[in-house]
């Protein structure tokens, strides 16, 4: 049996292979946001490049990635309290480290041949 990445993985791991850098920068941005530093500019450079990665994960299909990329982005952008817009924006990089881990996992399993998932159990475990 032959286990091989698909071309769907190979992209995806390329594309994953980018983000502990991100999610770094994510949190830097952030953090300058939550130190009353930040001015607009911050805010619309962090909606910025929330919104490019976001668009790049859905289009290899990393969905769970972009959909907390894009709530995380409509935090940003929303008035209301600036505590609230922080602890929104952290629990999203939590989630979104999470969802980063998980999806690296499932890019790098190989597929089984036959096109089984991974989660596909033997007919002898069945019974």
């Amino acid at each position: 049996m032959a286990d091989k990445l698909t071309a769907r993985q190979q992209a995806q791991l390329a594309l994953l292979q980018g983000y502990p850098p991100l999610l770094e920068q994510l949190h830097r941005l952030i953090e300058e946001i939550a130190g009353l530093r930040a001015d607009e500019t911050l805010v619309r450079r962090l909606c910025r490049l929330l919104d490019t990665r976001k668009a790049t994960a859905d289009s290899v299909g990393l969905n769970s990635l972009a959909e907390t990329m894009g709530a995380m982005s409509t935090i940003a952008r929303r008035g209301g309290g600036l505590q609230m817009k922080i602890q929104g924006l952290r629990e999203g990089l939590r989630s979104l480290k999470t969802n980063y881990e998980g999806a690296l996992r499932e890019a790098s399993t190989p597929a089984r041949e036959g096109g089984a998932t991974p989660e596909a159990r033997p007919p002898s475990a069945s019974g």
